[in-house]
């Protein structure tokens, strides 16, 4: 016997936030009803659960289905399908993407003068999806409930949130819809859990536009910038917020609901972020991703499924030419990937390349706050190729590899997670781009020791944050549609952002 909410057909909306209202309603009855059956569920021993008896609820999806061939107006990177056909994608937390959700569904409904389709799936909603982010569900039942729960309700299933949409290895099967988005519900769903586990913070506070880091040093000044952002009544943003979901709001702000529930975590989180936030998510997160490229390609897989508008790597790396100065700036604008750790999702012959929009915003942003004119600027900010490795320890393999590798490809700067970040940028369509500075220059016997380090952390962390922030704004002063362009877009490309 299988207890599921009410089903709900497709029903045909040309105005997006009816369409949007219909999505929401879905998916709140969805969360409800596996909510209710776990508590019954909990609360009916063991011996008396009847056999065969199943709980569901599935998520709402939406459907294009256009007879005409788009072509998009010049500039248009996203918001249309290029082929008639029939096209889907499943959608959950539509509260939190409400604002990505009205976009998309407006851009369609505008670029295809036809309806769009919303009911619900049969794609199932995982149980541990369905609970509330404080909620440990697990927590109530006996080791003999637990033991019976996949009988009774749907666990996640890996074969259902793969990547092979945003890889181009999805293919339709006859009789299939095309793909709407780069992820289905489920995948989104993985990635909003594992966000909390490893930055610490909640989805709901990620903003659109996202900073890397490779050095605590740097999340340290954006902490105190933050807290003085909120002590200016007059500050473009709103709040900040830190691991456990402590909130800070801006002077004459009150406080919102769930602001109290907030603490500092008893260990910190493995990448933990830092939101500057404002009212229109087009504020800053920070994240503190520390050192390998594992851990740039977990943190950006998981970003990723919240749509950002630009992502940037503002880090230290080891300069490779012996006229750089430690504390000068390397604009990334091509990456040799010896990171390994995307080659099966990218293949390392596929080009990562600089995208214009960001490379302008970055060097113009060091010259606003060095103050520096062409020259001068010329003599701290050097543009080139940076090599990426998962070795951190090259520097030991001797004179050849990989050392005549970055000499072939021309590199003036090593680290470990930067190309990782773009090219998982390229992957997911997020544009991206690196400003990193010189720590040191192990080829030319300038290694990081602790009196240097301190001298150069003392010196420059706090400028080259500060550039990093005045590049996301020129980034946002420039306007989305600038940002935004078919660069990063595919032949055979998805319809949402």
């Amino acid at each position: 016997m299988l207890s599921q909410p009410h089903f709900e057909p497709p029903a045909a909306f040309t105005d997006p936030h009816e369409a949007l209202a219909r999505v929401q309603h879905i998916h709140a009855a969805g969360l409800a009803h596996l909510r209710q059956g776990l508590r019954a569920f909990a609360d009916t021993p063991v011996a008396d659960l009847a056999p065969g008896a199943r709980v569901r609820a599935c998520y709402p999806f939406v459907r294009l289905t256009t007879a005409h061939r788009h072509h998009a107006a010049s500039g248009l990177a996203y918001g249309f399908v290029a082929q008639a056909g029939r096209y889907e994608t499943t959608l959950t937390s539509p509260d939190l993407f409400a604002r990505y959700y009205l976009e998309q569904f407006r851009l369609l409904l505008a670029n295809h003068g036809t309806a769009l389709e919303v009911g619900t799936s049969h794609q199932p909603i995982p149980l541990p999806f369905s609970f509330a982010e404080d909620d440990n569900f697990e927590g109530r039942l006996s080791p003999a409930h637990r033991q019976r729960l996949p009988e009774v309700f749907d666990l996640p299933d890996l074969m259902a949130m793969d990547d092979r949409i945003a890889n181009g290895t999805h293919q339709v099967q006859p009789g299939e819809p095309a793909p709407l988005a780069l992820f289905t519900a489920p995948r989104v769903d993985y990635s909003l859990h594992r966000l909390r586990h490893y930055t610490g913070t909640s989805p709901t506070h990620f903003q659109n536009f996202v900073l890397f880091t490779n050095y605590q040093f740097y999340i340290d000044e954006f902490i105190a910038l933050g807290l003085k952002e909120m002590g200016n009544p007059a500050s473009g943003y709103s709040a900040f917020v830190q691991p456990g979901n402590v909130v800070a709001r801006r002077a004459g702000l009150p406080p919102a609901p769930g602001d109290d529930k907030g603490a500092a975590p008893p260990r910190p989180p493995q990448m933990p972020a830092y939101h500057l936030m404002r009212e229109d998510r087009s504020g800053i997160s920070f994240v503190n991703i520390g050192v390998g490229p594992s851990n740039a390609k977990t943190i950006t897989d998981h970003i990723a499924v919240l749509r950002p508008h630009a992502w940037i790597m503002v880090g230290h790396c080891a300069g490779l030419r012996n006229s750089q100065q430690l504390g000068d700036y390397v604009l990334a604008h091509g990456y040799v990937r010896e990171d390994h750790v995307l080659d099966e999702d990218l293949p390392p012959w596929i080009p990562v390349p600089a995208l214009a929009e960001v490379q302008i915003a970055l060097q113009q942003a060091v010259a606003d706050v060095t103050g520096l004119p062409g020259d001068e600027l010329k003599r701290v900010l050097r543009t080139g190729t940076v090599a990426t490795t998962d070795n951190r320890n090259w520097e030991l393999l001797g004179a050849g590899s990989p050392q005549r590798r970055f000499s072939q490809s021309r590199a003036i700067a090593l680290d470990m997670e930067s190309a990782t970040v773009a090219a998982n940028g390229l992957r997911f369509r997020v544009p991206y781009g690196t400003l990193l500075c010189v720590s040191d220059k192990p080829l030319h016997g300038e290694i990081k020791l602790p009196g240097m380090a301190n001298h150069f952390y003392r010196e420059r962390v706090s400028q080259h944050l500060l550039i990093g922030i005045r590049a996301i704004e020129r980034l946002r002063e420039n306007g989305l549609d600038q940002l935004h362009s078919r660069k990063l877009r595919s032949f055979a490309e998805v319809a949402f952002q």
